[in-house]
């Protein structure tokens, strides 16, 4: 088997980094609170998960998307052998997944969850829903731990929900551009209650069904964050400030969309900088102080 040089590994990680730094939003503030082989760690995989989404999103990558979609999962599976073609990418995220062992099932799930995006635009129950969410979302969750690091088995259960709480963020946050790419995310069964339309919400009609819808949606999402929060002890004390200033970073995130729903029509929510370097910052020195001991992210939920 073909190894990287130190050289190749270093462009690779610097590229790496030079990605997740322009284009990791949210999760850039967690993985600079990180020890740098950690960090580094996280953005040799945010690099490899970027490129799937970019396959699945962007409209200039190409028309074969799924081919191109298998043309990488070959390229996953040539990499274990030290096989990385050209990608800058390849010999990084090699180098992260035998340093913490991460089982490569999970990324193979994670491109199957990308493969979703090109056939199925919507979702008739939350049960297929979830089925899409721990594809694309609770998978990353399971690769973050196994970096983080964590000794009880149960992490991966309360790792699996904190995905889909980040995920079913997401998808309130995206309404207005997935509408746009033809993709409704919310359950047609939850759109059914509340007698609100998917051709309503490709509209951005606000109205009272909308305000309610919104709340279902928000307060199922904070139900997941809670469930998610005993995995914050069971994570190495290195590896705990990264996910708490995730999960604080991404329900506060929620929390604007709770307080302002009508917001996800009207522009991309997020949060400022400065609050998500506050957090940040919060999250390492709350680790100090406490010399080791977990304390939680504050969720209002």
């Amino acid at each position: 088997m073909k190894m990287a040089s130190q050289g190749e590994l270093h462009l690779s990680y610097k590229y790496c980094r030079d990605v997740a730094k322009k284009r990791a939003g949210n999760f850039y503030y967690s993985f600079i609170v990180l020890p740098r082989e950690k960090s580094d760690a996280m953005c040799a995989v945010y690099a490899f998960m970027r490129y799937c989404d970019d396959i699945a999103d962007d409209p200039d990558v190409g028309r074969d998307r799924q081919a191109m979609l298998e043309k990488w999962r070959s390229s996953l599976n040539m990499s274990i052998h030290g096989d990385y073609s050209s990608s800058l990418i390849l010999p990084a995220f090699h180098d992260t997944i035998k340093k913490y062992g991460i089982p490569l099932d999970y990324f193979h799930q994670l491109i199957d969850g990308a493969a979703m995006d090109l056939t199925v635009d919507t979702y008739k129950t939350f049960e297929d829903l979830y089925s899409y969410c721990y594809k694309v979302a609770s998978v990353v969750g399971l690769v973050c731990i196994h970096i983080f690091g964590f000794d009880s088995p149960n992490a991966r259960r309360y790792a699996e929900y904190c995905g889909i709480a980040f995920q079913l963020t997401n998808i309130l946050r995206d309404v207005k551009e997935d509408a746009e790419r033809g993709r409704i995310y919310i359950p047609e069964e939850d759109l059914w209650a509340f007698q609100y339309s998917a051709e309503d919400l490709s509209n951005g009609v606000r109205d009272d069904r909308f305000f309610r819808l919104m709340k279902f949606e928000t307060q199922r999402a904070y139900d997941y964050y809670n469930a998610a929060l005993p995995l914050v002890p069971m994570i190495n004390g290195s590896g705990r400030p990264g996910l708490c200033a995730m999960i604080e970073i991404y329900s506060s995130l929620l929390n604007r969309i709770d307080e302002n729903p009508g917001d996800v029509f009207t522009g991309h929510v997020s949060l400022p900088k400065a609050q998500k370097l506050s957090i940040a910052a919060k999250a390492l020195l709350m680790s100090k102080i406490r010399g080791g001991r977990p304390y939680l992210p504050q969720l209002r939920l």
